[in-house]
């Protein structure tokens, strides 16, 4: 993969230079995951391209804003980090074609796996166990197209590579209003992703909590929690010509943790009793206690 060089013109990145090599764990071939084709006579598949047209049509800069002003004042509960991981326990993400699994059993899969891969990297494997606890929005009355998925800035042009990006956009409002459906839309050249609005959802909302409670996790988790999610940009490319320089590094970061939250995926259910211990030391050393949510 290429990142640009400083003093190069930002935005400039090759696609296909972001392919991964398949990782020696991944359950099945990495042409299978991700596989949002269209198949009416499939539930799974239905099941996900439904819940992606209500979420195309209901992401606009006016929702984007009411998320914000309604979630990011910390006011709705406390809980620490393993209770909230435990609700996902009721939660199956309607979003994901590739598990039909609970959530919380993703958490530890995506820990377990960088866990093997980077033992000494603690920060990091309390990064994956905990990426989409943000996901318990849903139990407090948010719908699931507004809390998962694919996410991707607002306020600007659509990137092509969004996922069903050419029919499920048709009834979403800022494509018809010229403030926002330009390439840069209401942003400038290169001005960052940190400056973007991003569609509400649990990366977003994640991140916001863990620096409202001023974790000790370092920017790299942070990046990872709050961008990988964003395919567009990650997977695909798209959105580089809002990138500026110090986007390089999250990009680094973020496909090295896309690589165990994607390929981890699979039927076998991890020992979560046995593997609390060891992540209830990595919450009490960079997430401890009560956080405000």
């Amino acid at each position: 993969m290429r990142l640009l060089e400083k003093g190069t013109k930002v935005g400039v990145i090759d696609p296909s230079e972001l392919l991964r090599p398949e990782p020696a764990f991944a359950a099945k071939p990495v042409g299978d995951f991700r596989d949002f084709s269209i198949d009416e006579n499939d539930p799974i598949k239905e099941r996900v391209r439904k819940l992606y047209i209500k979420m195309h049509t209901g992401q606009t800069v006016d929702f984007v804003k009411s998320r914000h002003d309604k979630w990011l004042k910390f006011d709705k509960f406390e809980a620490g980090v393993l209770e909230v991981l435990e609700k996902l326990n009721d939660l199956v993400d309607e979003s994901d074609p590739d598990v039909d699994l609970p959530n919380i059993y993703h958490g530890f899969q995506t820990a377990e796996r960088i866990r093997a891969d980077h033992p000494d990297l603690e920060w990091f494997q309390l990064t994956g166990l905990i990426h989409d606890i943000g996901k318990v929005m849903f139990f407090y009355g948010e719908p699931q197209w507004a809390v998962l998925g694919d996410t991707f800035p607002v306020g600007c042009e659509w990137g092509p590579s969004i996922v069903y990006r050419d029919t499920s956009f048709h009834d979403n409002p800022d494509g018809k209003n010229p403030l926002y459906n330009t390439k840069y839309g209401m942003y400038s050249p290169n001005c960052g992703l940190d400056n973007l609005m991003m569609s509400w959802g649990h990366d977003e909302y994640l991140y916001q909590v863990l620096k409202h409670n001023k974790t000790t996790l370092p920017d790299e988790a942070l990046s990872m929690i709050r961008f990988h999610s964003f395919y567009p940009w990650h997977a695909s490319g798209d959105y580089t010509h809002l990138c500026n320089e110090s986007d390089n590094e999250k990009l680094k970061w973020v496909l090295e943790f896309n690589k165990y939250d994607l390929y981890s995926k699979s039927e076998k259910v991890p020992d979560i009793e046995e593997l609390t211990p060891y992540y209830q030391s990595l919450i009490d050393k960079y997430l401890p206690g009560k956080l405000k949510w």
